[in-house]
């Protein structure tokens, strides 16, 4: 025992240390030459690490969004006296989250939005193409609330609404979980209002062919039609390249059929050049019908997504781009 303690200072310094852990390690264990399961193990950590950072990146998402729920409870806080005399209480703090949320898009992916001029003055439906995660329509919204000075509310899934201290952000926010009525009221008092047709069911089962999962929803198109509001289609490019999913795997996709729980893990979180495009509205039209216009909304989002996107979806061609300049017929 002694002869071990001594071979801890004994040599250089770096090497004193290890050779001690190495040492405790191993007398602490009762394994014989536990150096070279450490060696073997170090090995494992370095063929596996990038694995699992495209896992963990992904989860950025997660702490950005929560620290986004403090950031308002803080403001909650310093502002509740004044509550009471506010039109809009959450004002300042959207406006904070916005200047956050707009400085991560910048920094991480460079994100660009072009076609602010296709967004009416009045009330609109926007309809966009649903990436895996949200996060470009919330760089949308951030950027748009910082240029333009206008709020857009959204339609989220109903499991957002059951996700721990996400209330306060939805409620600042307006985010609605879609029954028509609200949604039309919301556009006939003057609003924006964001919406992914495909919703959850786009986001984990669609790929980097950017196929349009709507299924047989038309009910967005039912939407504009009662509140006589434009649409506007919106689709981000390279969005399917900055998080994706292991929505292939035939069993997840039938396991999420029959829970409705969105369990698909995803992987990503790349740098990549992320461009949000604002389409031509879809005027509004007394005579068509709910069908007709979710078609004519599809094709305008398809025809988006053919000229904004090379298809099939690279991710190193899209983290490429974030050294291009943009072409000017964008």
């Amino acid at each position: 025992m002694i002869g071990g303690n001594e071979s801890c200072t004994a040599g250089p310094m770096p090497m004193s240390y290890l050779t001690c852990l190495t040492y405790i390690l191993g007398e602490w264990t009762g394994v014989e030459h536990i150096e070279d399961y450490l060696s073997y193990a170090v090995y494992l950590l370095w063929v596996l690490l990038p694995l699992a950072v495209v896992f963990v990146l992904p989860g950025s998402i997660i702490i950005l969004f929560y620290t986004s729920i403090l950031l308002l409870h803080i403001y909650k806080r310093k502002n509740e006296l004044k509550e009471a005399y506010s039109h809009d209480f959450w004002a300042g703090g959207k406006q904070m989250l916005a200047t956050l949320w707009d400085g991560h898009g910048r920094i991480w992916h460079g994100y660009e939005l072009h076609g602010t001029e296709n967004i009416p003055e009045g009330p609109g439906l926007i309809v966009f193409y649903h990436g895996a995660t949200p996060a470009d329509c919330i760089y949308f919204m951030a950027r748009l609330l910082i240029e333009k000075k206008r709020s857009c509310y959204a339609v989220a899934d109903h499991f957002v609404f059951r996700l721990p201290g996400f209330k306060i952000l939805l409620d600042a926010h307006g985010v609605m979980h879609g029954p028509k009525e609200e949604c039309v009221s919301a556009l006939k008092k003057g609003s924006l209002l964001a919406i992914a047709p495909g919703g959850v069911r786009e986001a984990l089962f669609s790929d980097e062919m950017y196929t349009i999962i709507w299924g047989n929803r038309k009910g967005f198109a039912q939407v504009a039609i009662d509140a006589k509001v434009p649409i506007i289609p919106m689709f981000t490019q390279n969005v399917r390249e900055g998080v994706r999913t292991l929505g292939g795997i035939k069993i997840l996709r039938t396991l999420y059929e029959r829970i409705r729980l969105p369990i698909v893990p995803l992987y990503g979180g790349f740098p990549v050049k992320l461009r949000t495009f604002i389409g031509e509205p879809i005027p509004y039209e007394p005579n068509v019908t709910a069908e007709e216009l979710t078609a004519k909304t599809k094709a305008a989002l398809q025809a988006l997504i053919e000229k904004h996107q090379k298809i099939p979806g690279n991710i190193f061609r899209a983290l490429m781009e974030r050294f291009q300049r943009q072409k000017k017929d964008d």
